[in-house]
């Protein structure tokens, strides 16, 4: 079992989860993070800190999908451990439908 990100950190990204990762497994993208599902310790203590609830365990039914995304850029993307700033406009996309769809970038983010 691995944990990872879904489609509700898409535009939310919040990061307070990368601070409280023991093996610094998240990876930043433009507008989400994702975690590298072999660095992955499975601990779990990612998935309460976060407030959109975009970190599942993979063993969830249909995540198939989000497990493929975390483990593509999670090679791509830069490695974060430190918590930035969330975009402003967080809280207004949380819970939002079909962002991947809408507004998903390929693009890295800064990392630390």
């Amino acid at each position: 079992m691995t944990y990872i990100v879904n489609d509700n950190c898409i535009k939310c990204k919040y990061m307070d989860c990368v601070e409280v990762c023991p093996v610094d497994c998240f990876y930043e993208g433009e507008n989400m993070l994702v975690i590298h599902p072999e660095e992955c310790i499975d601990c779990g203590v990612c998935e309460p800190e976060c407030p959109a609830e975009a970190i599942k365990p993979d063993t969830e039914p249909g995540l198939d999908k989000w497990l493929q995304v975390n483990t593509e850029y999670s090679e791509k993307w830069p490695n974060i451990t430190i918590k930035k700033e969330q975009p402003a406009d967080a809280e207004k996309h949380d819970g939002e439908e079909g962002k991947f769809e809408k507004y998903f970038s390929p693009e890295p983010g800064d990392g630390d």
